[in-house]
């Protein structure tokens, strides 16, 4: 499987510095989920799928998370961003293909791969091939369901969103891969990511602000509409039965 000639040329140039600060905050919050999700849990070394520019590579880092952080980024720009931050404990950084992994069998304890799949034209593909390199894996998606998603189209198709979840849905495709649930959280938005993301733009991001407190007081609609889904999974050796 190849990542498609006009995929691989919207990213390959993707990452410059006018975009570092906005990654930058939302990374931090993106750490801070998987060390909650496996605080119980040590790594003897950790691959990240997708890395982008590095800002959570960068910020596991600075979190003392594992000694032994690696990463695989299909963009020429990203791998230019991850080396020059020099991130202490980093030490595989390879450009890839979008879907081969260029590891053996179980090499990793732990996969990361945060805010991908929503760009994944076969995610399906991806995720075999992080369950056969890992024991251990963190997804995290953004949950840009609506009723009439639809109507967003071009909007999400403009940053790559080309795949839509709910946290159950989500569930539904890892566990249809052999994936086992093991810990996950339901993120909202923390408020200086909000007030980057409007800017001026105050009473969306009061609207927003009272949405979130609704949303957090009754927990059914918090396990449908939270900003992101972040999950903790472990690969499960059990056959699934289809059919």
């Amino acid at each position: 499987m190849q990542l498609s000639e006009n995929i691989k040329d919207s990213y390959s140039n993707q990452y410059d510095e006018s975009s570092v600060k906005w990654r930058d905050i939302g990374a931090r919050y993106k750490a801070l989920n998987i060390v909650e999700l496996s605080k119980t849990i040590r790594f003897a070394n950790v691959l990240e799928v997708g890395t982008g520019e590095g800002s959570l590579l960068n910020w596991l880092s600075k979190m003392n998370f594992c000694d032994d952080l690696n990463c695989i980024e299909i963009s020429e720009s990203g791998i230019g961003q991850i080396r020059a931050k020099q991130i202490k404990n980093l030490h595989d950084v390879l450009l890839f293909d979008g879907y081969q992994i260029p590891y053996p069998d179980n090499h990793f304890d732990l996969v990361i791969c945060s805010h991908v799949l929503e760009h994944v034209e076969h995610e399906r593909i991806l995720l075999r091939e992080i369950k056969r390199v890992s024991k251990y894996q963190i997804f995290e998606v953004p949950i840009d369901f609506s009723f009439y998603v639809d109507r967003k189209l071009k909007h999400f198709l403009s940053y790559g969103h080309i795949n839509i979840y709910t946290p159950s849905l989500f569930r539904f495709l890892l566990k249809s891969e052999n994936f086992e649930v093991k810990n996950d959280i339901n993120h909202f938005y923390h408020d200086d990511v909000l007030k980057m993301l409007y800017g001026n733009k105050k009473s969306a991001y009061y609207l927003t602000k009272i949405k979130f407190g609704i949303l957090n007081m009754i927990p059914y609609l918090k396990g449908i509409k939270p900003s992101s889904y972040a999950v903790l999974t472990e690969k499960s050796e059990k056959q699934l039965s289809i059919f």
